[in-house]
């Protein structure tokens, strides 16, 4: 389908965050070849992504899901697996719905197994398309360089903030950090926009007070939950109990954290580095990359950090202003980075 979205029409304004994506994220080169997986909300941010490739001059196949499958999609089609498995470098950008997280895994299995450079625009808009995309991805890469070297040597990473938050995360050696900054490497694919370190804890304790944005499908229906926050108490790395104001987002969490034996537990441990960012917009994909920790419930990315359990589920829970301790040493003050202690 390459003819029909190369001839969409599309908003300029996309442009520098599509050459971002494709030069500076994924650094496509022309010997290569590109596999795009999209569907039709996304086609016009398609178009730009391909318009960009075109100039690279990259061979490329373009698949718009629905054209393939009914949504929501149980599993990615065969033909698109197939195709991805030819290519170096992958895009999925699309609109996520209920029950297609399966379909996204056997995606990223493809990807994984052969160390495919995939740059993940789940939900991707234009608003983030001319917002997070247009960072200074090489300026975010050294940041969370930086803080990614120190995060390595650190046992205890501390959190609190005016909200509520007073969290520990405990580190293990043997439980890898990982930077996704948004310069994607053949280690491990990333989303974008990129900026953002994590790991998968050992264990962690206390109260996490969720006054930013939740992920998965329940992002799209609630946005920013500032004003009605979940409040979730953890022990030894398991939702021990949760508070929310509004009754109907905590069912739909709660019912979300005990899909499988290991849906409540702590999953990722992430710190977010995108500092074009400044605010939260009430859209997972960018939000998880504003300044500040972020935990998940659930998929612990467990190829990569080497945690010793899995989960179907995974939920990403976004704050505000934090206050961060790396081993006692501050390397965050209401949501600013201390840059001269890392």
């Amino acid at each position: 389908m390459n003819h029909d979205i190369s001839t969409i029409t599309f908003d300029p304004q996309l442009s520098s965050g599509a050459r971002n994506a494709i030069v500076d994220c994924l650094r496509l080169q022309p010997s290569e070849r590109i596999t795009i997986i999209t569907d039709r909300e996304c086609a016009e941010i398609s178009a730009s992504l391909v318009h960009e490739i075109e100039k690279v001059g990259s061979e490329y196949n373009v698949f718009v899901m629905e054209e393939y499958a009914e949504r929501p999609l149980k599993d990615m089609p065969q033909i698109i697996l197939d195709d991805l498995g030819k290519s170096q470098v992958s895009i999925f950008a699309a609109i996520t719905q209920t029950g297609e997280l399966g379909s996204r895994i056997q995606m990223t299995s493809v990807v994984n197994k052969n160390k495919i450079r995939h740059g993940h625009m789940v939900n991707i808009n234009k608003q983030i398309m001319m917002e997070g995309m247009r960072a200074d991805f090489l300026e975010v890469d050294r940041i969370s360089q930086r803080l990614v070297d120190k995060a390595r040597k650190t046992k205890i990473i501390k959190t609190r903030t005016a909200a509520g938050t007073d969290f520990t995360a405990e580190l293990s050696p043997h439980l890898k950090w990982l930077k996704t900054s948004g310069i994607i490497s053949p280690d491990k694919w990333g989303n974008l926009p990129g900026g953002e370190i994590f790991t998968s804890p050992n264990n962690s304790n206390g109260l996490f007070v969720v006054d930013g944005v939740v992920g998965d499908y329940l992002c799209q229906k609630w946005g920013d939950i500032q004003k009605h926050p979940l409040f979730i108490e953890v022990v030894e790395n398991r939702i021990k109990n949760i508070e929310c104001s509004n009754k109907e987002l905590l069912k739909e969490f709660l019912d979300y954290t005990h899909t499988d034996a290991n849906s409540d537990r702590v999953g990722e441990f992430a710190i977010g580095t995108n500092i074009a960012l400044k605010s939260i917009i009430g859209h997972i994909l960018q939000d998880e990359k504003f300044p500040g920790i972020h935990i998940a419930f659930g998929h612990p990315y467990a190829d990569h950090t080497g945690q010793n359990w899995v989960s179907t589920t995974h939920i990403d829970c976004v704050g505000r202003n934090f206050d961060i301790w790396m081993d006692d040493v501050q390397v965050m003050e209401k949501g600013k980075f201390i840059f001269e202690n890392f």
